[in-house]
């Protein structure tokens, strides 16, 4: 069993030995945390090359070399040979960064887990590397039961809460209220992006608990 963990990346140099889809993957959602990506690999793919030429990322091209991956914390190695993946891990562990290994997940220090994105609301889903496709079938369930409206939504809750602290003093009171609040009949509302009605039902709530109180 995995210990969950959510990483700040941000200007953070990470590198991806390999310029497949695999890698490509990777960068993609290393670009979206704002981390600091450099691509060790002969050839890109499309969509890479693009990220390259754009500047997103830097590019070595070569194949892994020691001394390639010197200065990276998060390092991923997602080439189609075991062997070389296996060499590049030992390089990153040895000066303490983190490994993925896309053709080993024994061999990885930590496994990327399937997310859904709402604005600031990440949920994930972890087979730990047992199979990543359940994984993905669980993240589609979860784009249904949560659509674009909860990341507006949280944004709504993060300016409320602000309201919440002067209404209600003491921290049984707030965990009362939120119970309240979050029901499912607000988060129905949410569901069917109609943000301003559980606002309404929100606002409502925290009058009411508040003359109850």
């Amino acid at each position: 069993m995995g210990y969950p963990i959510i990483l700040q990346l941000q200007g953070v140099p990470c590198s991806v030995v390999g310029g497949g889809a695999v890698a490509a993957r990777k960068v993609k959602r290393l670009l979206t945390s704002r981390a600091q990506v450099t691509v060790i690999a002969p050839e890109l793919t499309p969509v890479l090359q693009e990220m390259a030429t754009a500047g997103k990322i830097s590019w070595r091209q070569q194949t892994y070399v020691p001394g390639c991956l010197r200065g990276a914390r998060l390092v991923f190695c997602t080439t189609a040979e075991p062997a070389v993946n296996r060499e590049a891990a030992a390089e990153a562990r040895a000066q303490g960064a983190l490994v993925n290994d896309a053709t080993s997940p024994q061999g990885s220090d930590f496994h990327v887990p399937a997310s859904l994105q709402r604005g600031e609301l990440l949920l994930t889903v972890s087979t730990g590397g047992g199979s990543p496709e359940l994984a993905r079938q669980i993240r589609r369930e979860l784009e249904t039961a949560y659509p674009e409206a909860f990341g507006a939504w949280l944004e709504r809750l993060v300016a409320l809460r602000q309201k919440l602290q002067h209404e209600l003093s003491g921290p049984q009171q707030r965990q009362a209220f939120w119970r309240q609040a979050l029901s499912g009949a607000i988060l129905d509302f949410v569901r069917q992006g109609q943000l301003d009605r559980a606002e309404d039902e929100l606002r409502h709530a925290i009058t009411d608990f508040g003359t109850e109180s």
